[in-house]
């Protein structure tokens, strides 16, 4: 923990006497306040990170999960919890914070309401945004998050594996979405990183869709995209399959997408700039009948967001650095009809990438 907050401090262009991380309420919670100290579980709702450029932390968090913050701490001489009543945090905070006349915050995260609760407590502290580097810190990971990401797309891929054995005419979206986030647990799980998509026959044309009470029919393509969470960290992984009747069009509108993918996946290097994976997979896609019809960026950082700050389109002109987790999601979709996506997610190595979710990609046909 000591190491990413000196890395942090390393990257700012503005140096700073302290940095404050400060948790709202389910869901507006800071991820980065995660991300400096390591923590398994608990919601940490009201809490507040104070980080030095020595690397120390002092945390304010209230008895609800003063244990769990102790436990986590435990042996690390430089990091204090504190436990503090709600209506005592900014208290605390003013004393830990006495002599400190700048001081970073997350903007990108920070709630309105904890700015205003912090100029009144500190008037005449000049505040920084260290927004972008913190998104830049965590877009590379250490070999712990890599590890922990590593996990979670193991527990995606075993689940891929499954999803065909649980098809059967006449289910809901509703009913495919509930089954592949109990088997995610079962197998290891601590939860979905974000709400599963499962689009049955037209609605797979709609990338972000929230599953409903359609009903699986036979000649129905199917778009599933799911993510498991393992100790915070998220995978991200879609898979396309086809329900009964063959359609040569949906066959082959999946093998174009498959060779956008490996296209993508043979740009990816370090120092290469994110719109060239993009492009790649672009480039492919544009050559086929299906000209515009890959209608989003190919991919994003993962980490302890599924998305996690940094994403690549046709226009990123940011590097792709070792360490970084990305996914890999190339789609063509055909209002009125269906779509085919394909995501996996990658950790980008010297020379180039190591997959980590091993679900199989190839076009499925799942008999009715």
């Amino acid at each position: 923990m000591k190491e990413r907050v000196r890395k942090l401090f390393e990257r700012l262009e503005t140096p700073v006497d302290a940095l404050v991380v400060a948790n709202s309420v389910e869901p507006h919670l800071d991820q980065s306040f995660f991300y400096l100290f390591d923590v398994p579980s608990g919601l940490f709702e009201g809490s507040v990170l104070v980080a030095r450029p020595d690397g120390r932390i002092d945390l304010l968090t209230s008895p609800l999960e003063a244990q769990t913050a102790e436990e986590a701490a435990k042996g690390d001489t430089s990091i204090t919890v504190h436990r503090v009543e709600r209506d005592g945090t900014e208290a605390q905070l003013g004393k830990i914070l006495d002599g400190a006349t700048t001081v970073g915050l997350n903007f990108a995260e920070l709630t309105h309401g904890w700015f205003t609760h912090l100029e009144k407590l500190r008037p005449g502290t000049t505040w920084v945004d260290v927004s972008a580097p913190i998104r830049k810190v965590r877009a590379v990971k250490d070999r712990e998050e890599v590890e922990r990401l590593r996990r979670a797309a193991e527990i995606g891929s075993k689940v891929g594996v499954e999803i065909p054995t649980l098809l059967r005419r006449g289910m809901t979206e509703l009913e495919l979405a509930a089954e592949i986030e109990y088997r995610m647990n079962r197998h290891g799980a601590s939860g979905r990183s974000f709400a599963t998509i499962v689009a049955f026959g037209p609605h797979g044309a709609e990338p972000h869709y929230s599953p409903g009470e359609a009903r699986l029919a036979a000649g129905d393509s199917i778009v599933c995209d799911y993510g498991a969470f393992f100790r915070r960290y998220a995978s991200d992984i879609t898979r396309s399959f086809h329900f009964g009747r063959p359609d040569p069009e949906m066959h082959r509108v999946h093998d174009i997408v498959e060779r956008a993918q490996q296209a993508a996946l043979a740009a990816v290097r370090p120092g290469v700039p994110g719109k060239e994976v993009h492009l790649a997979a672009q480039r492919v896609i544009d050559d086929s009948p299906y000209k515009g019809r890959l209608i989003h960026g190919v991919g994003h950082t993962i980490g302890l967001a599924v998305h996690d700050g940094w994403g690549y389109n046709a226009k990123v002109d940011e590097p792709i650095e070792e360490g970084m987790v990305l996914t890999v999601e190339p789609g063509i979709y055909l209002p009125g009809k269906g779509g085919v996506r394909i995501e996996d997610d990658i950790v980008v190595t010297r020379s180039g990438y190591e997959m980590l979710s091993t679900a199989p990609r190839g076009y499925l046909e799942v008999a009715a």
